[in-house]
């Protein structure tokens, strides 16, 4: 990724994996967390499509009815910042 990104993405890593490991999370929702630090750094195409991919899982989960709502409102901001990636 570029150096434009390196901030953004830490403080991505850091608030997906602080979901991860928060086993007050329902597991589907910490697992798609997992799943979207994987497409971010280990997924296929360009570093705007890894941050495609990370949104549309993130997306999915974060209208589940089960995801507490501070839990919604960090995958909002992660979802912010995965927006400012590009190449």
């Amino acid at each position: 990724m570029a150096e434009d990104n390196s901030q953004a993405v830490q403080q991505i890593d850091f608030m997906l994996k602080k979901i991860s490991d928060n086993n007050t999370v329902p597991r589907n929702i910490r697992k798609c967390a997992d799943d979207a630090l994987t497409d971010l750094h280990k997924g296929k195409g360009t570093a705007a499509v890894r941050a495609s991919n990370a949104i549309s899982r993130l997306e999915d989960v974060s209208v589940d009815p089960n995801c507490p709502v501070h839990v919604r409102t960090q995958i909002y901001r992660i979802v912010s910042l995965l927006e400012t990636i590009r190449d």
